[in-house]
């Protein structure tokens, strides 16, 4: 659909752009990325025509861009610019029907049942039909943009190029704008060149990514293979994290700020933090901890401040058990978007903790443990799927900085010495006659301070992972003897 080669030129005798090539494919979503002066603009007005080029050569279906006339161009390639300003006082309709004068012919121009068509479909699309009758300079910035756009859109161009499409559109906009361009990519019906600043936007949406940096191509190439992350913070001179959108396969940057850098007064979790209530036990932290919990509420990655965990009867049964623990964290004065909560079905004073400290480094344990719902995993199909309340909760607090790796890690190592403490204390699964390796729905947290020195793992054998080991094997084996003695 287009083809750029060794594109050489700018604004005067120095180039700014040189050497540059790349293609696009019909139907791709494609992004151009780079810092503030690296030649974005620049390279977007040369492929609409708006400005010559020394040396090199674009081609539009295969055929040269000096060889359209101003008129045959505008029926292929629509351009919306970052900033667009008129000359007059349109109404939105009149504006937007200034994009179908390419497909118009004769003397007199005469307006057609199908230009009416296409100008209302396109205001639709772009959210600005119920504005149709009102002057451009009653508008937002936003909404003139959305103009800009549908003018753009009126045009019926095969090739759309872009300039910051979402430069002053709200959030929604901004999604719902790039929704409907990837729709029209993947349907074939629109090829789409687009500039972004939005980084996050570019690898949400785009097919394919070109970095400029000073005027000359760093790379083409993939989304994820572009916003590598020591390529980013490199091009752009700041420091940046990449991860995984939750969601969907594709990248994602964060901004470290400079603050996240500064010496930061050390905080160590401690058992002089633990409350122990009727129904149920709390830990507050003076800090946000990084989490990684298979909790009802709080599960998965996150930063928490609040730790609950809940008794609930053996014989509870809740259809949305999410919600109503979250009912039940709010009643209590928990704000369930900060805290991370569990339901076990253990008595509360069977409740083990243990601080440990080596070397400087210190963790807190807390574990609540039964045995009545005990299962063997490498067995557990001889058991049914109906949801029983979790017997054996875990929770590690480590008063360090740890990786992500370290987390999973340590998961792992706290769920090894679980097994090893059920076993020592012979405890058997009652549908298999065999030795338990846990419960039906057991469930885990690690959370970090994320402050001093920093540990990458937390295996068995490594320092944090010794405390691990230790800790929880001692808070599980204590837990299940003080439960045994209920019986």
């Amino acid at each position: 659909m287009l083809e750029v080669q060794q594109i050489s030129g700018g604004y005067s005798s120095e180039s700014v752009l040189k050497d540059i090539s790349f293609h696009v494919a019909k139907g791709e979503l494609f992004g151009i990325l780079g810092p503030n002066g690296s030649g974005k603009t620049t390279l977007l007005k040369m492929i609409s025509g708006l400005l010559p080029f020394k040396e090199g050569s674009i081609f539009i279906k295969d055929k040269k861009l000096s060889q359209y006339s101003q008129k045959e161009l505008a029926k292929i390639v629509a351009v919306l610019p970052q900033h667009s300003e008129h000359a007059f006082s349109y109404t939105v309709k009149e504006t937007v029907s200034l994009g179908r004068y390419a497909h118009q012919s004769g003397f007199l121009q005469m307006w057609t049942e199908t230009d009416e068509k296409i100008v209302q479909e396109v205001m639709k699309q772009t959210g600005v039909d119920v504005l149709q009758n009102k002057n451009l300079g009653q508008l937002s910035g936003g909404e003139r943009q959305r103009v800009n756009l549908a003018q753009a859109l009126a045009q019926e161009p095969e090739i759309l190029l872009l300039d910051e499409p979402t430069n002053h559109l709200d959030l929604s906009y901004q999604k719902e704008l790039l929704d409907i361009l990837k729709t029209w990519t993947r349907d074939g019906m629109l090829t789409v060149i687009s500039i972004f600043h939005d980084l996050n936007l570019a690898g949400l949406y785009c097919d394919r990514l070109l970095l400029l940096e000073k005027g000359m191509i760093n790379i083409q190439n993939k989304t994820n293979e572009v916003l590598k992350e020591d390529r980013i913070q490199e091009v752009y001179q700041t420091d940046i994290k990449k991860f995984a959108h939750p969601r969907v396969p594709a990248p994602q940057i964060t901004l470290l700020p400079k603050w996240e850098k500064e010496e930061v007064e050390a905080v160590n979790i401690t058992a002089d933090m633990l409350q122990h209530r009727k129904h149920h036990i709390v830990l507050r932290s003076p800090i946000p901890l990084k989490t990684m919990s298979s909790g009802v509420v709080g599960s998965g990655l996150g930063w928490n401040q609040t730790f609950v965990n809940r008794h609930v009867d053996k014989g509870y049964s809740c259809s949305n058990h999410r919600e109503e623990m979250m009912n039940y964290l709010r009643e209590k004065g928990f704000d369930p978007l900060e805290t991370v909560g569990m339901m076990t079905a253990v008595v509360l004073d069977d409740v083990s903790y243990k601080w440990m400290e080596h070397g400087g480094l210190s963790i807190f344990v807390v574990v609540t443990a039964g045995v009545g719902n005990a299962v063997d995993a490498t067995h557990s199909e001889s058991h049914s799927s109906e949801f029983i309340p979790g017997t054996i909760n875990t929770w590690i607090f480590i008063n360090a900085k740890i990786t992500e790796e370290a987390f999973i890690q340590g998961m792992v190592t706290a769920t090894e010495a679980k097994v090893r403490a059920l076993k020592d204390q012979k405890v058997i699964d009652s549908v298999t006659g065999t030795y338990a390796t846990g419960t039906s729905t057991d469930s885990i947290l690690i959370a970090a301070t994320q402050r001093g020195e920093q540990h990458d793992f937390a295996g068995t054998i490594t320092a944090l992972g010794k405390l691990i080991s230790k800790a929880v094997y001692w808070c599980t084996r204590e837990s299940i003897q003080k439960s045994q003695k209920r019986k």
